[in-house]
């Protein structure tokens, strides 16, 4: 295995994780991006709110899309439904 081989690895797994973390704290950073937002309005005096929230809403949604979100136990990872109760 060469050394580009053991990049794309590397980096195959720290997007692993970094998704996993994503999906994990998906509302904080959701809260984070609000507030970020908060303070940028407030520094322009809401001379630019909708793009603002523009950009806030599409910032959250791309948090989404990028995380995986953790599943409940005993819960089939290739797609077929779970066991029923």
């Amino acid at each position: 295995m060469g050394l580009m081989d053991n990049l794309k690895g590397k980096a195959g797994e720290f997007k692993e994780k970094a998704s996993e973390f994503a999906g994990k704290h998906s509302d904080q950073i959701g809260s984070a991006v609000e507030k970020a937002g908060g303070a940028i309005d407030k520094a322009t005096k809401g001379k630019y709110t909708d793009k603002i929230e523009h950009g806030a809403s599409k910032a959250k949604g791309a948090v989404d899309d990028f995380a995986h979100k953790p599943q409940a136990p005993g819960t089939p990872t290739d797609g077929t439904p779970g066991p029923t109760s």
